[in-house]
């Protein structure tokens, strides 16, 4: 199902792609979204390195409440017709890429217009995102959001928590997604659990040391080997499926259950 990594391009190859991809999109101006707020605060990540094994500070950001849908992204697709699945150029996107539309322009039933975006590429997930003067997120921007239940910031250490999140992975993956509209959580962001996968903006890093993250070497960020890995809270396996996932990928890999969510940095 996923492409070799040995063809993953290198990351400085990735930005100057995707910033290309933002200079062509929505030319019609970005749409008026609900994104909310997460403070400023300090979280403490499964990849936390042994240099740092507490919690981390991070600044604030905004998120989208709910993931890009599938008439969202048909407006893009409509008005950015670069990104259409017939004309997209391989170097952005596998033979996947909206493969369960209809037609390059049209959904696959009346209804899925509220469904979750899935089977797009980094690649278009940035470019659409930038589109809407946001980005996608950073692996612990996700990961500090999905943490939170209805009433807490943290709801990791709560077994009963982790094992309603790890039923969702045990799901049958040919089930019709639902539509967008899950409860929000502590921050006021919904379906972080329970409906698709999401792209985050570092996803080839994930496995590496973060250690060796600020390394001058760039090719480093790409590979991930045993010796690398450095990961906390082994007994959350939701989390570690989702980073064993995102790191097998390549930036133009596209599945059924991947889609994808924005957010916009403080400034």
């Amino acid at each position: 199902m996923l492409s070799r990594r040995g063809s993953r391009l290198d990351r400085s190859r990735q930005r100057w792609l995707a910033a290309f991809a933002g200079a062509l999109i929505f030319a019609s101006g970005a749409q008026a979204v609900e994104y909310v707020r997460i403070p400023a605060g300090t979280f403490s990540s499964v990849l936390a390195s042994d240099a740092t094994p507490g919690p981390v500070a991070y600044r604030a950001f905004d998120m989208r409440t709910h993931p890009v849908t599938q008439g969202e992204f048909q407006a893009f697709v409509i008005a950015n017709p670069q990104w259409r699945r017939d004309r997209i150029s391989r170097t952005f996107a596998d033979a996947g890429y909206l493969q369960n539309w209809r037609s390059a322009l049209v959904l696959a039933s009346d209804q899925a217009d509220r469904q979750p975006v899935v089977s797009v590429s980094w690649f278009a997930a940035q470019a659409f995102c930038e589109g809407e003067g946001a980005r996608l997120p950073t692996w612990s921007e996700w990961e500090l959001a999905a943490a939170a239940d209805v009433s807490r910031r943290d709801a990791r250490e709560d077994p009963a928590w982790r094992a309603r999140i790890l039923s969702w992975y045990a799901r049958p993956a040919t089930q019709a997604l639902p539509s967008v509209a899950g409860s929000p959580n502590f921050y006021g962001v919904g379906d972080l659990h329970g409906l698709i996968w999401e792209w985050v903006d570092d996803f080839s890093a994930l496995l590496v040391n973060p250690d060796s993250r600020s390394a001058e070497d760039g090719d480093k960020l790409q590979f991930c080997g045993a010796g690398a890995i450095n990961l906390q809270q082994r007994e959350n396996y939701a989390v570690l499926m989702r980073i064993a996932l995102l790191s097998s990928l390549n930036a133009s890999d596209s599945t059924s259950t991947l889609g994808f969510r924005c957010v916009r940095p403080i400034h």
